[in-house]
């Protein structure tokens, strides 16, 4: 395994952090993530830095398979040291390639009435993010209505995304990663009209 994780582990884990936070409370903005990083293919700069700024020896974690083989899977356990999760359900995090890969909200873990906390963070790898996109956001830190895109975008996203928030407090949040950029929506962004 030749790729390397963070040359300053604690300080761009912190800056990555910010920046992740900084997305989840502003749906919809992109924000930088990973520079320098070099991951193994076809993992992202971007999607690596959310992993090794947010998982670890304490959190699940549940990688698909466009992401199971090659050098990714071992990378991501010798940099943070999250065992792996054995179900979409079971999962504090989980990786996906949106290129490869279904979307199925719904697979993951969406918390309890008791313990909404427990949900999964899914990160998804994307090939491109835009501020200009088909969907319109609003809710929870979103001025009034923000457009916002991405793809590939599944045809039944915005289906998906508002059943995912039916049940607030419960539900998956996402992060969206391409290239050195990410974006979030949180459990509570809600979605205006249809892709």
């Amino acid at each position: 395994m030749s790729a390397l994780g963070f040359a300053d582990p604690v300080l761009q884990s912190q800056a990555t952090f910010r920046a992740i936070l900084n997305a989840l409370s502003r749906p919809g903005t992109l924000v930088d993530a990973g520079a320098g990083l070099e991951p193994p293919a076809p993992l992202g700069a971007a999607a690596a830095a959310a992993l090794l700024a947010l998982a670890d020896y304490e959190t699940p974690l549940w990688i698909s398979p466009a992401f199971a083989t090659g050098d990714v899977a071992a990378w991501v356990k010798f940099h943070t040291g999250a065992p792996s999760a054995a179900s979409p359900k079971t999962a504090v995090f989980a990786l996906i390639d949106l290129a490869a890969d279904r979307l199925d909200l719904a697979a993951f873990a969406e918390g309890s009435a008791e313990y909404p906390d427990r949900s999964t963070t899914l990160i998804a790898q994307v090939a491109s993010l835009s501020t200009a996109g088909p969907l319109r956001l609003f809710g929870p830190g979103v001025r009034g209505e923000a457009a916002f895109g991405f793809t590939p975008c599944p045809s039944d996203f915005t289906a998906q995304w508002r059943a995912n928030g039916e049940g607030f407090p419960l539900g998956v949040d996402l992060i969206l990663a391409a290239g050195g950029r990410l974006a979030a929506l949180p459990r509570s962004a809600r979605l205006h009209g249809d892709i």
